[in-house]
């Protein structure tokens, strides 16, 4: 196997995931053509050089579907050769073309290619996609899908979490987002959206909310109390017999965000680079994908990080810095609960309950976020990691070159 690099990364804002959100006028392939468009510009690599292409999408149905990678390369000027594709692993699937293209490229199957992702939650609404989990009473019956609220809610259950832990992280993650926002750490990754006027409607992300406070949280109601009640309780505590009740603590407060945006990472083998002028800013260690117990649904990140850290041949405290998706409050206090990690090393510029969770670009989101923040510490060693419905989780090790 040959060694793999990650030589750029760029992203959109995310903008708040509703009509009156900034970057809702934008349809989603204008949103991921403008950011491989950006990300061509800025490294001026030839698009013929470029293998394959992928964008995680969650909701692949209508202005999202259809392969909408292979659309937005012709219309970000790629030419016609360079071929794409879409992906949907719920809310891994960014990082998972990231490392499909990590493969290719280790393999010699491919000399250089793209991974990222884009969701425009404002105009293609999530659950739009359907599914069997959903619609098929006989599914339902074998294997019940259980909402990742509910999940977190057990989860939080599980290890003891009360309502006062889980908002205190996110008031936490409001506070180091606007930190870094306000700082402009975002700013050298971040591709101005456009409208068709060539107007910026978009530079830096809307959906934070600086100055959050405990108690403002502590006014918001549990969201997913109701879907207890319909069922879904008495699903997992007939799994989980150990447990009286599920106490319902996530909110729209402590929960990740609703927004649109994409992104994209350049990734190639060392000629690759070196054809091209381009300097490395990381290499890919390891990556992992694993599935973990369905009920619990939002748990692998921790197997899938133990499964990483054995194929790179390290330990958890090898690690300098980790990104671990803050779908819910619960699952990155979970993660450095069980590794016994500094929360300090953890989404160290906030995280989706801040900025948003745009669930297909997610995954190549976070690693950017982590790629600049071990530049900016000057630290070596990172690892992102996402939870996704129905206990699936992908991890990735990253090295600065």
């Amino acid at each position: 196997m040959q060694d793999v690099f990650i030589y750029d990364h760029v992203r959109t804002p995310r903008g708040k995931g509703r009509p009156g959100g900034a970057l809702h006028p934008i349809t989603p392939v204008q949103l991921a053509s403008q950011t491989l468009r950006a990300l061509r510009e800025r490294n001026g690599f030839d698009p013929r050089a470029i293998d394959d292409v992928g964008l995680g999408v969650v909701m692949p149905i209508g202005e999202q579907g259809a392969d909408i990678a292979r659309v937005a390369l012709l219309e970000a000027g790629y030419g016609d050769t360079v071929s794409g594709y879409q992906l949907n692993r719920f809310c891994t699937s960014a990082l998972d073309t990231v490392k499909m293209g990590f493969g290719l490229i280790a393999s010699g199957q491919a000399d250089a290619a793209i991974g990222g992702g884009v969701e425009s939650m404002s105009r293609v609404t999530i659950g739009s996609d359907g599914g069997a989990v959903y619609t098929d009473p006989d599914v339902g019956k074998r294997y019940p899908y259980i909402p990742n609220g509910v999940a977190a809610d057990l989860m939080a259950a599980l290890d003891g979490i009360t309502r006062d832990e889980v908002d205190a992280y996110a008031v936490e993650s409001q506070r180091r987002a606007t930190q870094a926002v306000d700082a402009g750490w975002f700013d050298a990754s971040l591709v101005p959206v456009r409208d068709r006027l060539g107007n910026v409607v978009l530079a830096r992300d809307e959906a934070h909310r600086p100055g959050t406070t405990p108690a403002d949280l502590a006014k918001l109601p549990p969201v997913f109390d109701k879907p207890g009640v319909l069922g879904y309780d008495a699903i997992v505590l007939r799994r989980y017999p150990q447990l009286d009740r599920i106490e319902h603590i996530h909110t729209g407060g402590n929960s990740s965000g609703i927004v649109d945006g994409a992104c994209a990472v350049l990734l190639g083998s060392r000629d690759f680079g070196e054809r091209g002028g381009l300097r490395a800013r990381a290499r890919i260690r390891a990556a992992a994908t694993c599935a973990d117990e369905p009920l619990l649904s939002l748990g692998g990140p921790m197997p899938v990080t133990d499964k990483a850290l054995a194929r790179a041949g390290m330990g958890i405290r090898d690690i300098d810095l980790f990104e671990v998706n803050e779908a819910f409050a619960v699952v990155p206090m979970r993660y450095a609960r069980h590794f016994g990690i500094d929360p300090q090393r953890v989404n160290p510029n906030g995280g989706a309950i801040a900025l948003g969770h745009p669930l297909g670009a997610t995954g190549a989101m976070l690693l950017g976020m982590l790629i600049d923040e071990l530049e900016h510490r000057d630290l070596n060693t990172g690892l992102v990691t996402l939870c996704a419905a129905a206990g699936q989780s992908t991890a990735l090790i990253i090295e600065r070159v």
